[in-house]
């Protein structure tokens, strides 16, 4: 998505373990079905001026809808645990799994509104499995802006509410940086690891097959251009009630001024006032939050469907300047 870059937030940038990335991975592989099912979990760690340190987190167990599950207090028993053995315990935020990066919905704004709302460094960390199989860690941190939170608090989604606030889904949220830091022990480990790697071991950097993730991204956003095609003919036959209703009563109060100027010449009273909002019930304007959820998140499937097409012509161009360079030889 097009999110806006942090410019004056509390947050510049978001500093992430690499254990911490690792438990992520790990609750997504066997917990979130392969991608299909949302996972989530809480994130701990400080702030060290602008920059958010992640050092550590916990997920939310996975559960069935019978099961009476109190939230808040799972998640203050755990960093009471996590206290007592002198881990870093301080509450910055909480991540999710998506599916092909369709996560801009109201659950989420919600979420990231209330943990912004009462811990002002927080952050949402979006993780997906399926584009990660592809070939690079997709991993992104968001927070709603400023402008959002003045707007989202108000809790009027109307027309005029949205040009007064001036919110588009461009402003709804930033991206915060993301760095990915080992310690000098990870570091070791890692080059010791590599060390005892057979030679012989391939890894498909050159695969072609992006396709179906192509194919499932465009499909996904010709459904978010079906959303917004009917919400927008919803505003639309919603303007066209409003501008009869206004003909109407138009109409209608230049009939009976013309009515009280006849009286007024045969010396009667004049009409009694009526109330016009009663005659004519004022149109509620449907809410444009939907939309501009919606909007939000055909910009984040075009970016995509940016990324992986841009990838796939680089590596068609260098498999054809290979087999070019292996037929001449």
């Amino acid at each position: 998505m097009a999110a806006k870059r942090s410019t004056s937030s509390l947050v510049q940038s978001v500093q992430i373990d690499g254990l911490v990335v690792l438990k992520i991975v790990k609750h997504c592989q066997e917990e979130g079905s392969g991608g299909s099912d949302l996972v989530q979990g809480v994130l701990l760690g400080l702030v060290m001026d602008n920059r958010l340190e992640i050092t550590n987190c916990f997920p939310f167990p996975k559960r069935t809808e019978e099961e009476d599950f109190d939230e808040v207090h799972y998640q203050m028993e755990m960093m009471r645990n996590l206290r007592k053995v002198n881990i870093d315990h301080l509450h910055v935020g909480w991540y999710q799994s998506t599916y092909f990066g369709a996560f801009i919905n109201k659950p989420l704004l919600d979420s990231q509104f209330n943990y912004q709302n009462s811990i002002e460094e927080s952050v949402v960390l979006i993780y997906d499995p399926l584009r990660t199989t592809q070939g690079f860690l997709a991993l992104k941190a968001y927070r709603l802006t400023k402008a959002m939170m003045d707007f989202y608090v108000k809790m009027d989604f109307s027309p005029e509410a949205v040009k007064s606030a001036d919110i588009s889904f461009e402003s709804m949220f930033e991206e915060i940086p993301v760095t990915i830091k080992n310690s000098h022990l990870v570091n070791a480990l890692c080059c010791e690891i590599e060390d005892h790697m057979s030679k012989d071991q391939t890894f498909n950097y050159m695969d072609l097959a992006t396709s179906s993730m192509l194919e499932k991204n465009l499909r996904l956003l010709m459904e978010c251009v079906d959303e917004i095609s009917m919400d927008a003919n919803k505003f639309l036959n919603f303007q066209r009630q409003f501008q009869k209703q206004q003909q109407s009563k138009q109409q209608y109060l230049q009939k009976r001024q013309q009515e009280n100027a006849q009286r007024q010449i045969r010396g009667e009273e004049p009409l009694p006032e009526e109330d016009i909002n009663k005659l004519f019930k004022p149109l509620q304007p449907p809410a444009r939050l939907d939309s501009l959820l919606i909007a939000g998140q055909i910009d984040n499937y075009c970016g995509q469907i940016g990324e992986f097409a841009s990838q796939s012509f680089g590596k068609l161009f260098m498999a054809e300047s290979l087999q070019d360079s292996a037929s001449n030889s």
